[in-house]
């Protein structure tokens, strides 16, 4: 359909991309990666011909519409949210204007039997079989369809759009992309702004959606649960792998494996030639061989190793003082903006240890009980916090509160205190701040280096009570595993906000869900949660109003037994994905307690001047309730295993 042939664009000197090649099938999933700045986003706008290629070109049929969702969008509308979505369809709604002035103009004339009444009604009839073909009549149902599986409300759909956050004005924007049904959709990161239950409606919506879709994100589960195909940006060359995210990280771990095998060979022929050169350079009778080693070595194209997707983040949280056993005691939490309630008299309690997800629709809360708790915003009611609790919190717009006139450097220095100012180049390195880059002023950096940077000055400070809004917003895969694998080793509370499947999968043990004002909550982590709820496969929204029509996409044209088919191969592929999820994350939470029970040992096992920790009844007893845990998550580890054979052998 599209065919991408040997582009290149320079930034700064470098090749962004040099001579790269590839074709964007008909009904194509490609998911689009690379580490921040390979140029991602560079490559849609290209696409999009919002950019030009300074080599090359990009071959479009004239009858292919590409739909382009950026990751940011300024969307000023006075319009209200069903009004401004449907401005999508401006043929649809040109036409539906020119009936109705035609149909008035007509029912004003009595000339029946005028060449000028017929030429009228003629045209009235060709423009209303063009807007019958366009499905015309069913735009704004189409429209609500679309609205309501990004989460909004039917009565929201009258509000002015202005009222709403950038974040559900993104949902518009959205809905009015897949609404205009582009034979090439592209998007962005398109679930920085979703909840999860609006991310499973959009993975369900893509599945069938008719044209090509080509994806930018940095989750993990939504990227594996739509892609078959995955461009790899690396070293201004595209790999193309067939294949979904987590087979294409199989199949690239292979692919540098076998480039570092093919350098090394390399570097022992060129070696082997370089000594034979030395030796026998200025023997007479070798002089001929001498040359053709020369001219060999001169020829041979030096094999380049791509291992500079492979830096990554790199820290540990601060050792803290264990706090109480009751860390959050809240009672009557109400909060009110103006005349909208959003928390009504919550109750709960947070224990120590306990790792929380907060999930639910943008505006239920999450991020308002999230400050609440940490003594950023007034409220009606009570929060006592437990003995010798010590909160760190990183907000949903913390890169936003950095000093934008500062350096990297002096972010940091400005409120280390102590030893710890000392460490702080060697805390910035491991959130990859090296050389010169230090002395950067924020203003500058990307919202990849802000978020770590922010990150980065959480750990000044050892804290045991962690509250994260949205971490995970402008970190690349790595980063974020980087960040996951550091707070499953954090022995402290923690509470995370956050939509990202992937990431909250065996972190969490407990989920709050925030729905109409009130808290829910879960024991399990995310997929256990999901599947509580029946979220996989949306049957609020499969079986409700959206499936009593047709679908935007016209999936009405499959029949039912094809639909049936898929929608069994998905359970199928759902159920062995959280089995895998189960076990992953079950011996996760293994290795983080044999760690801690071989601590307690080593300690226990000291000579004589640590009596005082031997002798310490509060150390046995954390021990022996660590041991007990880690009987019963092996007994965990043991069903779920046992499940996942027995699935995997029907």
């Amino acid at each position: 359909m599209i065919i991408v042939n040997k582009i290149s664009v320079h930034f700064s000197g470098d090749y962004l991309f040099e001579d790269v090649s590839f074709i964007i099938n008909n009904k194509d999933r490609i998911g689009l990666v690379g580490k921040n700045g390979a140029g991602k986003t560079t490559l849609m706008k290209i696409l999009n011909k919002n950019l030009s290629p300074e080599q090359g070109n990009i071959e479009i049929p004239k009858n292919v519409k590409i739909g382009y969702l950026p990751q940011e969008i300024k969307l000023r509308s006075d319009k209200s949210v069903i009004d401004e979505t449907l401005t999508a369809f401006k043929e649809e709604l040109k036409l539906q204007n020119d009936i109705d002035e035609l149909n008035n103009l007509i029912s004003k004339r009595d000339d029946y039997q005028s060449d000028e009444y017929n030429k009228l009604v003629q045209k009235l009839a060709e423009l209303t079989e063009r807007f019958d073909i366009l499905d015309g009549p069913r735009i704004e149902v189409k429209s609500r369809q679309v609205l309501r599986g990004l989460g909004f409300l039917e009565s929201d759909m009258n509000a002015p759009l202005c009222k709403f956050s950038g974040g559900w004005q993104m949902r518009v924007e959205l809905a009015k992309i897949l609404l205009k049904e582009p034979q090439l959709l592209m998007l962005d990161e398109p679930t920085n702004h979703l909840d999860i239950q609006s991310i499973t409606w959009l993975e369900n919506y893509l599945a069938e959606y008719p044209g090509a879709v080509i994806i930018v994100s940095h989750d993990r589960a939504f990227l594996d649960n739509i892609t078959t195909r995955t461009l790899d940006i690396s070293k201004a060359k595209i790999y193309d792998y067939k294949a979904s995210f987590s087979e294409y990280e199989i199949m690239r771990k292979e692919r540098l494996e076998l480039e570092i095998a093919a350098a090394n060979n390399q570097q022992k022929q060129i070696e082997q030639i370089e000594r034979f050169i030395e030796r026998f350079r200025y023997k007479a009778t070798k002089a001929k061989q001498v040359q053709s080693k020369i001219k060999m070595l001169d020829k041979i194209d030096k094999a380049e190793v791509d291992e500079m997707d492979q830096s990554s983040i790199s820290f540990r949280f601060p050792q803290a003082e264990h706090s109480g056993k009751v860390v959050i005691e809240a009672s009557n939490i109400t909060k009110s903006y103006g005349e909208k309630k959003v928390l009504d008299n919550l109750n709960f309690m947070i224990n120590r240890g306990e790792r929380i997800a907060f999930v639910g629709k943008n505006g239920e809360g999450k991020t308002t009980l999230s400050r609440i708790i940490v003594k950023d915003l007034d409220y009606e009611g009570n929060i006592k916090p437990g003995h010798n609790v010590k909160i760190g919190y990183f907000a949903q717009n913390q890169d936003e509160l950095l000093d934008k006139e500062k350096t990297v450097f002096q972010s940091l220095d400005s409120v280390a205190v102590g030893e710890v100012r000392k460490r702080i180049r060697t805390i910035l390195g491991g959130f990859l701040f090296t050389g010169e880059d230090v002395d950067k002023k924020v203003k500058v950096l990307s919202g990849g280096e802000k978020s770590r940077l922010a990150i980065a000055k959480m750990l000044l400070s050892p804290v045991n009570f962690l509250v994260l809004d949205e971490p995970t917003n402008h970190l690349d895969m790595r980063s974020k595993d980087i960040l996951k694998s550091a707070l499953l080793q954090f022995d402290g509370t923690l509470i995370v906000v956050s939509h990202d499947r992937d990431f909250l999968n065996g972190l969490t043990n407990k989920v709050f869900e925030f729905k109409n004002r009130q808290i829910k909550e879960y024991i399990g982590d995310i997929y256990d949660f999901i599947e509580n709820r029946k979220l996989d496969d949306l049957d609020d929204l499969e079986t409700g109003k959206i499936k009593q029509n047709e679908t935007v996409s016209k999936r009405a044209n499959k029949t039912s037994d094809s639909k049936s088919e898929w929608l069994d191969r998905k359970r199928a592929e759902s159920e062995k994905r959280k089995l895998l999820n189960k076990v992953s994350g079950s011996e996760k939470r293994i290795e983080s307690l044999e760690v801690k029970i071989k601590d307690i040992e080593k300690e226990l096992s000291r000579p004589q001047n640590n009596s005082d920790f031997q002798n310490s009844d509060e150390v046995f007893e954390e021990y022996n309730k660590l041991k007990e845990a880690l009987k019963e998550e092996l007994e965990y580890w043991e069903k779920f295993n046992l499940e996942l054979e027995k699935f995997q052998s029907e």
